[in-house]
C-alpha cells in the first residue's frame, strides 16, 4: 500500500491538546480558590480587589503609559504608524489586563501567601522582624526581583511555560502596551516565587503600596518603542535598549532583568547596548503564534481569542 493509500485517522481529541498547559490552568484555579475562599471568609474580597487595582493600576502608571507613548512619537526607535496592528492588539491586551489580569494577579498573590504562610512558615527569618526599615524595604523588593528573574528564565527554559511566554515574544512593532502582552496564565510562576521573599522577609509587615507600583513602572517602560540606555542607571536599571536585545528571534537568553540587571550580571546574560546601536527587529522567527502582522490575521478580537488559546493545542 503506497503512503497515498493509507487512511487517515484523526487524533483523539486529548491527544490535540496540551496537557501541561491545563496543568498550568489547574495550578492556577486552586490558588485562586484558595485567595477567594480566605478572602470571602474574612470579608475582605472586595477590599483586596480594590487595594489591587489601587497598586496595579495607579495614576501614576496610567501618567507614565501616556507619557511613554508620547515619546514614542517624538522620538522613536521605530517609526510607525498610531494605529499600527501592533499597537491595536497590544491595546486589546490592555483591556484584557485592566478587566481580568490585574483582579488575578491580586488575587494569585494574596493566595500564594497563603499557601507559603500556612504551609511553609519555616521560611521566616525571624532576625528580619528587628531589622529597620530603611533596610528591609529595598532588600525585599531586591529579592522580589531575583524571583522574578528566576521565574522568567524558567519561562525560556521550560515549554509548558514558554507556550504561554512566546505570545509576549511574538510582538513585532514593540510599544509600551507590549508591557500589557501577555498570557493571563504567564503571571502563576511569577507570583508564586515573587511571594516567597516577602513572606520570609516581612511576613508581619505590609509592603508599601507606593513601592510596587514604582516597581510595575519601571517594568513597564522598558518595552518602549524609545533608544532610551538610561546612560549610567542603566548598568542598574532595564532600559528599553536593554530590554528590546531581550526580544530579538535570535538571542533571547539575554537581558532577562525584570526591573534590575544584576541577576543578569550574576548569571552571564547581560548585553548592554550603547547609545548609538542599529535598532533590531523583535519577534519569533517562523511565527509559531497567531501575530497580527501576518497578511491573513484575523481581526483584533477574534485574533485575541486565538492568541489566548494557542498554549492549549498541541504542538505539531
Amino acid at each position: 500500500m503506497s503512503a497515498s493509500q493509507i487512511p487517515y485517522v484523526p487524533l483523539a481529541w486529548w491527544r490535540r491538546l496540551s496537557l501541561p498547559s491545563f496543568g498550568l490552568a489547574a495550578l492556577t484555579a486552586g490558588v485562586l480558590w484558595v485567595a477567594v475562599a480566605g478572602l470571602l471568609g474574612q470579608g475582605r474580597l472586595e477590599a483586596v480587589l480594590s487595594a489591587g487595582r489601587a497598586e496595579l493600576a495607579a495614576p501614576l502608571l496610567v501618567a507614565l503609559v501616556v507619557a511613554t507613548g508620547i515619546c514614542e512619537r517624538i522620538w522613536p526607535a521605530e517609526r510607525r504608524p498610531v494605529l499600527a496592528r501592533g499597537h491595536v492588539q497590544d491595546a486589546c491586551f490592555l483591556a484584557l489586563h485592566a478587566i481580568v489580569v490585574i483582579p488575578l494577579m491580586t488575587l494569585l498573590s494574596f493566595g500564594a501567601a497563603a499557601l507559603i504562610g500556612g504551609h511553609a512558615r519555616w521560611i521566616e527569618l525571624r532576625p528580619a522582624e528587628h531589622w529597620p526599615g530603611w533596610l528591609l524595604l529595598p532588600l525585599t523588593i531586591v529579592a522580589m526581583d531575583g524571583a522574578n528573574w528566576l521565574a522568567h528564565y524558567a519561562d525560556h527554559r521550560l515549554g509548558a511555560l514558554w507556550r504561554f511566554h512566546a505570545l509576549h515574544h511574538s510582538q513585532e512593532e514593540l510599544s509600551v502596551l507590549t508591557s500589557f502582552r501577555a498570557h493571563p496564565l504567564m503571571h502563576t510562576t511569577g507570583f508564586l516565587l515573587a511571594t516567597i521573599p516577602v513572606v520570609a522577609l516581612m511576613p508581619a509587615r505590609p509592603m508599601a503600596p507606593v513601592l510596587i507600583t514604582v516597581y510595575v513602572c519601571i517594568g513597564t517602560l522598558q518595552h518602549a518603542n524609545l533608544r532610551w540606555t538610561f546612560g549610567p542607571a542603566g548598568r542598574v536599571l532595564v532600559s528599553p535598549a536593554y530590554h528590546r536585545l531581550h526580544h530579538a528571534p535570535d538571542i533571547q537568553n539575554v537581558n532577562l532583568g525584570v526591573v534590575l540587571t544584576i541577576w543578569d550580571v550574576l548569571a552571564g546574560r547581560a548585553r548592554f547596548p550603547a547609545r548609538g546601536d542599529a535598532v533590531g527587529r523583535t519577534g519569533l522567527n517562523g511565527r509559531p503564534v497567531p501575530v497580527e502582522q501576518d497578511g491573513a490575521a484575523a481581526p483584533a478580537l477574534l485574533l485575541l481569542a486565538e492568541q489566548l488559546a494557542e498554549p492549549f493545542r498541541a504542538q505539531s
